[in-house]
C-alpha cells in the first residue's frame, strides 16, 4: 500500500513537469499571501550542494513592484550622461511598466554560502533548481509565471536598486499570476537524441 501511495506521489510530480507551460500574460488579480509563501516553501526544498541553502527572495507586490520599476528605470538611463529630469521621469515611467507585467514579481537571489566548499557554479545551480521548485509549485495552484532574465536582470544598477549583497546574483525574476492567455502546444526534440547510454558489454 505505502509503494502505491509514492507512485501516485511520483506520477503527480511528473505530470506536473510535463503539463507547465511559461505564462507570459497574466490577470492583475491579487495572489493571496498565503499562495505566495506556499510558492516559497517550495522553493526553499530545492537541492544544494552541502547543503548551503545559497538562495533568497524579494517579492514585490502592489506598489512594492515600483522598486523593480526603478531598477529597470536606472539601467535604461545608465549609458545616458547627464539625462534630464523630465526625460528621467519619461523613462521610468516606460520602465515602470515591465514591473507591473503581474500581480506578483519574485526576484530569486543566489547569495552564496562562506562554505569554502561551495563552488559558486553549484551555488547559481542550486538557486537555479529553487526558481524551478517556484514555478512547478505555482503550476499546482493555478497560477501562470514566467521566469525572466535579459540583460538589466545582471546590471550593476540593479543590484544596487535591489540592495543586493556583495558576491549576490540574481538568477531570475519570477512574474506571477492567474493565466490570461492559453499557452501554445511546447516542442520538444526527443531525450533519446539527448542521451547516451554507458552500459556494460
Amino acid at each position: 500500500m505505502q509503494q502505491e501511495v509514492k507512485s501516485a506521489v511520483a506520477m503527480g510530480v511528473l505530470e506536473a513537469i510535463r503539463t507547465r507551460r511559461t505564462i507570459g500574460r497574466v490577470k492583475q488579480d491579487p495572489v493571496d499571501r498565503g499562495v505566495i509563501e506556499s510558492l516559497l516553501e517550495a522553493a526553499n526544498w530545492a537541492p544544494s550542494h552541502f547543503n548551503t541553502q545559497p538562495w533568497r527572495f524579494i517579492v514585490m507586490t502592489g506598489k512594492g513592484r515600483e522598486q523593480l520599476g526603478e531598477g529597470y528605470a536606472q539601467v535604461a538611463a545608465a549609458d545616458r550622461e547627464g539625462i534630464s529630469e523630465t526625460d528621467m521621469q519619461e523613462v521610468r515611467e516606460k520602465e515602470m511598466v515591465k514591473a507591473m507585467r503581474a500581480p506578483v514579481v519574485i526576484a530569486a537571489i543566489c547569495s552564496p554560502s562562506d562554505d569554502p566548499r561551495a563552488l559558486m557554479a553549484e551555488e547559481l545551480a542550486a538557486a537555479q533548481a529553487a526558481v524551478q521548485n517556484m514555478l512547478l509549485a505555482a503550476h499546482a495552484h493555478g497560477l501562470g509565471a514566467i521566469w525572466r532574465s535579459g540583460a538589466p536582470m545582471y546590471h550593476p544598477r540593479m543590484h544596487e536598486t535591489l540592495a543586493l549583497r556583495e558576491r549576490e546574483e540574481l538568477v531570475g525574476l519570477v512574474y506571477i499570476g492567474y493565466p490570461d492567455m492559453t499557452p501554445p502546444e511546447p516542442k520538444r526534440g526527443s531525450v533519446a537524441s539527448k542521451t547516451v547510454w554507458v552500459e556494460e558489454v
